[in-house]
């Protein structure tokens, strides 16, 4: 029996020194071809609100925006409606009785001088009216509204607006 165990020991100590002399190499290749597409948020340039819903009030709203991935603009106004406050300026003195006063203030624009000429009651001049106020009228022509025909120069917040849009339309140039 002894026999068996020495051939069984010799037998475990073979296999042991076996494991102990394993070697193992690998090489791991490996390629590809990957794309990106990075999303960009989407535009984000709001334009300022201007509040119109009040009819009391004589003014348009303008507003505009733009965007692009780099910079983004925007910007508003008001601009004021005066054939509007002279309506509105018109019916207030009326509603206090001031009457003249009321038709005067209409009287600025052309085509109510020309219509009311027609009709042949002419606008009040200082204070005169029927055709006192038209002799008036006829003797200081200068004083008369102006025509549709001549031409106005440009207000201020007009010529703003104008330059600022040019602006903006340069720096879209530029940016595309």
């Amino acid at each position: 029996m002894l026999k068996y165990l020495l051939v069984l020991l010799l037998a475990l100590s073979c296999f042991a020194a076996q494991a102990q002399d394993v070697n193992t190499n690998s090489t791991v290749t490996t390629r590809s071809d990957s794309t990106t597409t990075v999303k960009s948020p989407p535009a984000s340039a709001i334009s300022p609100t201007i509040n119109s819903a009040n009819s009391d009030l004589c003014t348009v709203g303008v507003a505009g925006a733009v965007q692009t991935q780099i910079l983004g603009l925007s910007a508003g106004s008001t601009v004021r409606d005066m054939n509007c406050e002279r309506l509105k300026l018109s019916k207030t003195l009326y509603d206090m009785g001031m009457k003249v006063a009321a038709v005067s203030t209409l009287c600025q624009d052309r085509r109510v001088f020309d219509a009311m000429m027609m009709a042949g009651t002419p606008c009040p001049y200082d204070g005169t009216i029927g055709p006192e106020a038209k002799a008036a009228w006829k003797a200081n022509e200068e004083l008369q509204p102006e025509k549709s025909g001549k031409s106005k120069e440009i207000s201020n917040e007009t010529k703003t607006l104008f330059g600022g849009a040019g602006i903006l339309t340069l720096l879209l140039l530029l940016l595309h």
